[in-house]
């Protein structure tokens, strides 16, 4: 059995005690958005959100909403890990039968919603839509897998389940920004 490094662990980022910043959800224009763009990839984000390249827990970036109001207790995010499959000869198939399996595993509450191999101008990946509970948080994800050049990218989503409706759209625009350069 192959052991590959859980993606989803890292999937939520909590934040509690940061300043309010008022936001108007999917309301920014793709005029508004700011391009992060680096050797291997590019992501787009709206101006409200915050840019985090801390490297915190493996990651290669996070974008966090902003909080809604005082209650809000967790920004929404999108962060990007990127994996070393060196050695192990995993191709986009099994590992995401591999995730698959560790999300129905670990995952608290686990339920996934959807599993779809999509293929397009920006090549083939794997998404994934989940949810599961991580402490006190009922979050859902959405996730981006990409399998090459002995790496995966994980590009994941995250979101209150209570908001996913409502966070969805900007979420997904995020996500379909992300662009590989081979």
């Amino acid at each position: 059995m192959i052991r590959i490094f859980i993606p989803f662990l890292l999937l939520s980022i909590t934040v509690f005690g940061q300043s309010t910043i008022k936001t108007t959800g999917n309301k920014t224009t793709l005029n508004d958005w700011k391009t992060f763009d680096q050797a291997a990839y590019a992501i787009q984000y709206p101006s409200t959100w915050e840019l985090n390249q801390s490297e915190q827990m493996g990651t290669s970036f996070i974008l966090f909403s902003p909080l809604e109001s005082e209650k809000d207790q967790f920004k929404e995010n999108v962060n990007l890990l990127i994996q070393d499959l060196a050695g192990y000869h995993v191709d986009l198939n099994e590992y995401t039968e591999i995730t698959e399996g560790q999300i129905k595993t670990m995952v608290t509450n686990a339920i996934l919603r959807e599993s779809v191999r999509v293929k397009n101008d920006k090549g083939e990946y794997h998404k994934l839509i989940y949810s599961g509970d991580q402490g006190i948080f009922h979050l859902t994800y959405e996730q981006y897998y990409w399998v090459m050049n002995d790496k995966a990218f994980i590009l994941t989503f995250t979101c209150e389940q209570n908001k996913f409706v409502q966070m969805a759209d900007t979420g997904e625009k995020i996500l379909n920004s992300f662009k590989l350069k081979k």
